[in-house]
């Protein structure tokens, strides 16, 4: 699926392209941090305006910890649990994790920039103004997430599974992207016209995405086969 000019897969094509509304970029703002002791992590933490920076916090578990303007940079997170946690107003860059937990943690306000990831594990997430800009991921899972107002710029991404994940705009620009399953997914206003995506799963549960012609030219025989239609040469 190539990046060409857009159209709606829900909207009457002789009409245009409907309007996705402009949203105000995503920008941590951080107040005076406090650099980290170095500590190890603890579950139901409690951790405000703090700088983590060159950290290997392998196999730590902060299920249930609190990040309030806090930087996490250039730290590796392998095994990392945070089942749980909550990310607000905080600035991620450049980590490393072969395996992150992340699972039922709450994110507001949250930029990540350029981070390496194994498994990313998200399910039952809640993300709400989330910028994701760079990076690259072999497995992204967010099933049964609720993903508002969330960008993915730039992104290398393996495989990104949103099955029964519900999306509100969200936007994946300039992402290459080999298999998206989008299984009983509800979305609204995901736009999906600027990525380069390999193979999609479900495509039944397309409605509410915006995709490019070209987009819409590759997945005409995922939907002759959804619609039952048999095409011949």
């Amino acid at each position: 699926m190539a990046v060409q000019p857009w159209t709606s897969v829900r909207g009457d094509l002789d009409r245009g392209p409907p309007m996705i509304k402009p949203t105000k970029p995503v920008k941590a703002t951080l107040p005076e941090l406090t650099r980290h002791d170095g500590a190890e992590l603890e579950r139901d933490g409690d951790y405000d305006s703090l700088e983590f920076r060159g950290l290997d916090l392998s196999g730590q578990d902060a299920s249930g910890a609190r990040f309030l303007d806090c930087e996490l940079a250039d730290c590796v997170l392998d095994d990392g649990r945070y089942r749980g946690a909550q990310f607000i107003d905080c600035e991620l860059t450049d980590l490393r994790s072969t395996g992150l937990d992340l699972a039922r943690a709450s994110w507001r306000e949250v930029v990540v920039h350029n981070g390496r990831f194994g498994a990313f594990t998200a399910t039952e997430s809640a993300m709400v103004r989330v910028r994701i800009r760079g990076g690259k991921f072999d497995y992204v899972n967010l099933r049964s997430a609720v993903l508002t107002d969330v960008s993915f710029e730039d992104c290398r991404i393996e495989e990104v599974d949103l099955w029964d994940a519900k999306l509100q705009d969200v936007k994946f620009t300039g992402c290459r992207i080999e298999r998206l399953n989008l299984t009983a997914a509800s979305l609204e206003e995901v736009d999906l016209s600027q990525a380069e995506i390999h193979f999609l799963d479900g495509i039944a549960d397309l409605a509410g995405a915006v995709i490019s012609s070209a987009q819409l030219t590759d997945l005409a025989p995922l939907f002759a086969a959804h619609l039952g239609v048999r095409v011949t040469p």
